[in-house]
């Protein structure tokens, strides 16, 4: 694991790495900040953040002005990328498939099936990857995204509470088996069995496992410019049928941007920060 980049932020330090991935077939990037605390040796709880479509392990860092207030909490982050990258790695035809739209699941048909494992890369290899070099807290772990990546949050959330113990999402695609988004990257990632694509769905997920966590927590602005794709009404529908609190916060005037997420990232924060201390 090698760290291509470090700077000092707020009493702590924001790095990148790189390493060989052994699930993504190729090198893979990974942002982390790391407050005072676990610069000093202290074991912190850790959020893991997935971020959405065309984006990588800088963008969350750089745009959602998360490190403040993950200071103040001691709270330490942890930024994949979005999809495997490299020559070798197929690319698509789209700014919706391939590179920077892994949508965290594992491929099963070709070209994808061989670099395209985002699931088991972020719940297996990545997960215990940070818990061995960082000082993170055993079972203190949770899990939030943006868009593509707040499917993939609620998701493997759904998939793994073994690992995640909080879970939250900014205007996340919470039903991709229902909308134009999932329907192509499932399609091509997963085959025509639309039967296959429910274990990758978030509302199928909270309908078959029912009520895994204390809360949830979701912001969505009605001013988003995909909220056709979202499908908000369908996760707050499933998670009251099966007992699942959900706090599903709509909000005016905000669309699907980073400043949006720098709103509310905060209160989404201090959330994670609760939940993993109870």
């Amino acid at each position: 694991m090698q760290q291509i980049q470090k700077n000092f932020c707020f009493d702590g330090e924001q790095r990148t790495y790189q390493w060989h991935s052994d699930q993504l077939q190729n090198d893979a990037k990974f942002s982390i900040y790391l407050p005072e605390q676990a610069l000093l040796g202290e074991a912190c709880p850790a959020v893991f953040y997935l971020a959405g479509l065309t984006c990588t392990e800088e963008t969350f860092a750089i745009k959602a002005h998360a490190q403040r207030f993950a200071a103040q909490l001691g709270l330490i982050l942890v930024m994949p990328d979005t999809s495997p990258r490299g020559e070798s790695v197929a690319q698509g035809d789209s700014w919706d498939l391939g590179l920077g739209a892994g949508f965290y699941i594992n491929a099963t048909q070709a070209p994808w099936a061989e670099h395209y494992r985002m699931e088991s890369y972020i719940v297996d290899e990545l997960y215990n990857a940070v818990q061995s070099h960082f000082p993170i807290q055993h079972g203190r772990i949770g899990i939030m995204g943006h868009s593509m990546g707040g499917h993939g949050a609620l998701t493997l959330a759904w998939k793994y509470p073994e690992k995640f113990k909080s879970v939250s999402a900014f205007a996340p695609i919470c039903a991709p088996s229902q909308c134009p988004w999932g329907e192509k990257a499932f399609t091509h990632y997963l085959g025509e069995a639309r039967d296959t694509w429910l274990a990758h769905d978030a509302v199928a997920l909270v309908y078959s496992k029912g009520a895994l966590f204390s809360e949830v927590l979701v912001d969505q602005g009605f001013a988003d410019q995909f909220y056709h794709q979202l499908n908000p009404q369908l996760l707050q529908k499933a998670c009251a049928e099966v007992g699942q609190k959900l706090t599903l916060r709509q909000h005016q005037h905000y669309d699907h941007g980073y400043y949006f997420i720098q709103s509310f990232i905060d209160d989404h924060l201090q959330f994670h920060a609760a939940e993993l201390t109870q």
